[in-house]
């Protein structure tokens, strides 16, 4: 696997990956570094002095002796001018290349450390620190700094390391600045001065004389050291890093903390090495000259193996990510904790008789929130499409009311979803990329982002600087804060969305973990039984599709999921087997790489804001859930080494636990919890179970509009008797301001909450779940007790019929119904629409046309036009303001045409009117005004509606369809328009 190399933002190359300092060693000499000295003589002598001396007796002076004239540029090219012209090319290479042995022997020679560049000197300063390298190998200086012969082939970069010792490195800390020269030279003073110290202390302080060790780096940007690529450095084989971890593994580190996973290393720990380790990065015990510090760590950390303590190794310590310090709570706290976490199961404690709903979905408030929401857009979606045509037989649809799992699925979904915290959510990190923007500041790594007590919390893959405000420094500098109260001032901003590939994996101690896949620098690999693993990177795909903080993604879905595409067919495709997705991500990979590279930036982050902002910036995440071969899963740890800054991530299911290049490891057992040792973590899952899946994908096929093109039958789910003997004993107008008729009004505080509930039960005739109804009325929390005491009161509110049935019931499954006798005006507008159009209105034109106007009638406004500001925030997850809205034009429609037919034209308009109060937008209406206004045959009328509606159209101007039937109707209204301008 290929060393890399990262670039700042400004183009210009940065140190290598992991910058470790050299340390000096004191070695004895061997006869192979006497002829490897011998031979890099030769070459230095041959290529300083020999190229030259030939270059001056063979060819001569290559130059004219003399100014060029213009007759001297007309001449031809001769074989002695080509000649000639290559000699002044090979002695520019030749100063070039004897500038660079210089600058190498003098940086030797003087113990100044790594020598400065030679401008394009690349790959001659290269070969010319090579062999001063090989050449001064006899002495004791030059060994120290340079790498060996060995490393021959190896980038630029890759060997441009200080000679500062690792000892200077800070253990614990994710980024330490490199020390400067003269604190160099001071460190290589002491190491001298200790080196008799040493080689007395070495024999006590490694088990062998010839033990390695090797000190983990900080992270240079995206890029982190990890066992894998230790290997493949020192070892030449990525995959035996286990090697190392067997070596190392529950060994006390500098900081107290111990390796207990081979998955994820800290910067300042020490690995030791097998005996065949080599590579400049490696630290030789004993060495006389390695510093105080290093010296006493290594010491204590050989001392440490099989006979130290046992222990929980990496929660004594930071790990990448772990969980936040949650602020004191106060009585704002607890209940903004109640906002954000509101459908707790311990609302509806087991037992209960209401339980009975996937509590899956109910302890995932974001993911919940996400598949309402797109749901709610697909219906909307298949509603607008019946209403204007593009499905024949579909007008006036109504959704069709979901039965057994997915029901239960869907009012899961309303129980457990919480919109106002993926608004909050969404707008948090919005306004954080904002800000950075405004401050010419990059977007900082975000490994994780936690939910806790209400408040939002990132925690970042190195420290960042303060962020901005209003967000905070966390528990330490790799934590930003921001606290709820300041989200809620957010507003909504255009933005790009800054971390996309965040995605809920479980909760810990009440909160929330979002894991940012894109940003894992490696695979992340999950171990367990398959239908566990299946059931976790179900929802992984299913808030990914769907969640409400990302713009564009690529989810690719591949061993599982293909029905889960009916989601989001824009964002999830699934492919059929591995070979594919490695064939497509190989291809990704390396157009990602060149966009970065020709946009000159270092990582998506900062070419996702600013105004570099683009598309091919969006993230792409693959799901594997199969296990790879050995085969595969080594192509794809070379293809996610550089994942993290291209913007893609990998989740890949394993059996064994045990795949190649995993980052981070975790297991999903079969109690639902997802362990990741290393991290810290043991979370409750976040989880989609087959049934509820297959329920998911149910509700969204169902919405599909072309899933079925002859239509369902287009009966409201509630008939009701609009004949006089059909008179309601209690009636409710909703269509306008709310009215009760034929019940007192409920005194006390309680009036504004039994209101609410009635209306949620009116319009859900099918019935509603206890759940669903508290949900409703407390977004953020109820107890049992509060929620069944409120259903009781409503019941004794509504009272009972003539034969002493309640009129507030229970269907078999215990959801709350209301009696016929129960009845709301958008009832009786639906009944009389559906008998004017389908049932007695059908055969008799004058009883279609009484219909048709009693029901218009009945039209006084939106729904619940006087509702409080802070109530009624279920509608939000209703399709209710997009149905009555296209029911009462489809009235105003048909009576139009109804008067019409008869010549009436001013009735028609009339009708037309009486509809746009209601349904303003509706293009369907205003056409037909046209039609009608023109059937009075003034055209000055038809004129002035012309222009009333390219005033209200805007900027947008008008839509075609109505632009074609203007022209047609009119065909001089552009000129009277522009002339009325």
């Amino acid at each position: 696997m290929a060393r890399r190399s990262t670039s700042s933002s400004t183009g210009s190359p940065t140190g290598p990956r992991n910058r470790t300092p050299q340390p000096v060693r004191i070695r004895r000499r061997t006869f192979g570094d006497f002829v490897r000295a011998f031979f890099a003589f030769v070459a230095l002598l041959v290529l300083v002095v020999g190229v030259p001396g030939a270059l001056a007796v063979l060819v001569g002076w290559p130059l004219p002796h003399g100014a060029p004239s213009l007759d001297w540029l007309q001449r031809p090219i001769t074989v002695t001018t080509f000649l000639n012209v290559l000699t002044v090319i090979v002695w520019l290479a030749w100063a070039q290349f004897t500038a660079c042995v210089l600058v190498e022997v003098k940086a030797a020679v003087s113990g100044a450390g790594l020598a400065g560049r030679v401008p394009g000197a690349g790959p001659s300063q290269l070969l010319a620190r090579q062999l001063v390298a090989a050449f001064l190998l006899v002495g004791a200086t030059a060994a120290s700094l340079t790498p060996g012969l060995s490393q021959l082939g190896h980038s630029l970069e890759g060997n441009q390391r200080p000679a500062v010792a690792a000892a200077q490195q800070t253990p614990g800390l994710f980024a330490q600045q490199q020390e400067q020269a003269a604190h160099s030279a001071a460190a290589l003073a002491e190491q001298a001065s200790h080196a008799a110290v040493q080689a007395d202390l070495g024999g006590s302080t490694a088990k062998d004389g010839g033990t390695k060790y090797y000190r983990i780096q900080p992270p240079e940007g995206r890029h982190h050291d990890s066992l894998w690529e230790i290997a493949q450095r020192h070892l030449g084989d990525g995959r035996r890093y286990k090697e190392i971890y067997e070596l190392n593994k529950d060994r006390t580190q500098p900081d107290g903390s111990k390796l207990s996973e081979a998955s994820l290393i800290r910067p300042g720990w020490i690995m030791e090495m097998p005996a065949d380790a080599h590579g400049g990065e490696l630290v030789e015990m004993p060495d006389a000259h390695v510093s105080h510090d290093v010296r006493q760590q290594i010491h204590d950390y050989s001392q440490s193996g099989d006979h130290a303590e046992q222990g929980g190794g990496a929660s004594q310590g930071a790990s990448q990510v772990s969980l936040p310090r949650q602020r004191p709570a106060s009585d704002d706290g607890a209940a903004h904790q109640q906002g954000q976490e509101h459908a707790t199961p311990a609302a509806s404690p087991a037992g209960s008789h209401s339980f009975g709903l996937p509590e899956a979905l109910i302890g995932a408030p974001l993911l919940a929130a996400g598949l309402l929401g797109a749901l709610g857009r697909r219906r909307r979606q298949a509603l607008w499409q019946s209403a204007l045509g593009a499905v024949g037989g579909r007008r006036g649809m109504e959704p069709p009311t979901p039965t057994g799992d997915a029901q239960d699925v869907q009012d899961a979904l309303l129980v457990g979803a919480d919109p106002e915290g993926v608004r909050l959510f969404d707008r948090s990190l919005r306004g954080l990329a904002a800000s950075l923007t405004a401050e010419s500041r990059a977007l900082p790594v975000v490994y994780a982002a936690w939910l806790s007590n209400g408040d939002l919390h990132l925690q970042l893959a190195q420290p960042a600087g303060k962020p901005p405000a209003p967000w905070q420094l966390g528990q330490d500098q790799t934590f930003w804060m921001l606290g709820r109260a300041d989200a809620e001032r957010y507003e909504d901003l255009d933005a790009a969305a800054p971390y996309p590939g965040l995605v809920s994996l479980g909760t810990m101690d009440d909160s929330r973990l979002l894991l940012n896949l894109e940003a894992v620098p490696g695979i992340v690999s999950l171990s367990g039984r398959e239908a566990d693993r299946a059931a976790v990177f179900a929802s992984v795909a299913a808030e990914l599709a769907t969640n409400g903080w990302s713009d564009r993604m690529t989810i690719t879905l591949v061993g599982f999921g293909e029905d889960l595409t009916a989601l989001a067919p824009n964002r999830l495709r699934h492919l059929d087997g591995i070979e594919a997705l490695v064939e497509t991500m190989e291809a990704e990979t390396r157009q990602r790489r060149g966009a970065l590279g020709a946009a000159g930036h270092d990582s998506v982050l900062t070419g996702r804001t600013g105004p570099a902002q683009h598309t091919r910036w969006a993230p792409h995440l693959v799901l594997l859930a199969a296990q790879p071969s050995a085969e595969d899963a080594v192509k794809l740890a070379e293809l996610a080494a550089d994942a993290g800054r291209l913007g893609i991530g990998y989740l890949v299911g394993t059996e064994t636990g045990d795949l190649p290049g995993a980052a981070w490891e975790m297991e999903i057992t079969a109690e639902g919890k997802l362990l990741a040792p290393l991290l810290g973590l043991e979370l409750d899952a976040q989880l989609l179970p087959a049934v509820q899946q297959r329920a998911v994908v149910e509700l969204f096929l169902g919405a599909d509009p072309e899933r079925d093109p002859d239509g369902p039958v287009n009966t409201p789910p509630f008939l009701v008797d609009i004949s006089e003997q059909g008179r309601p004993a209690v009636y409710a107008r909703l269509v306008g301001p709310y009215e009760i008729i034929g019940l007192d009004t409920p005194d006390g505080e309680r009036s504004a909450l039994l209101h609410e509930a009635l209306a949620l039960l009116l319009l859900h005739r099918e019935g509603v779940h206890p759940r669903v109804l508290a949900s409703a009325l407390w977004p953020r929390g109820v107890t049992e007790d509060v929620r069944d005491a409120l259903i009781e009161r409503l019941r004794a509110w509504l009272g009972a019929d003539p034969d002493g049935t309640p009129r507030l019931g229970a269907d078999a499954t215990g959801r709350l119904t209301l009696a016929k006798s129960v009845v709301s005006d958008l009832d009786v507008l639906r009944s009389l629409y559906h008998e004017a159009t389908q049932g007695k209105g059908v055969d008799s034109r004058a009883v279609r046309g009484r219909l048709l106007t009693d029901a218009l009638v009945l039209v006084r406004g939106p729904l619940l036009a006087d509702r409080p500001e802070n109530r009624y925030r279920w509608l939000t997850h209703e399709i209710i303001d997009a149905q009555l809205p296209l029911l009462v034009a489809d009235i105003g429609l048909a009576l139009s045409t109804f008067h019409l037919e008869k010549d009436r034209a001013e009735k028609a308009i009339e009708a037309l009117d009486a509809a746009l109060r209601t349904a303003p937008a509706d293009e369907r209406l205003w056409n037909e005004l046209l039609r009608a206004t023109h059937a009075t045959g003034d055209p000055d009328r038809v004129r002035s509606l012309a222009a009333d509606l390219l005033t209200r159209s805007g900027a947008r101007g008008l839509p075609p369809r109505t632009e074609a039937l203007l022209d047609e109707l009119l065909p001089t209204w552009r000129d009277g328009v522009a002339a009325a301008g």
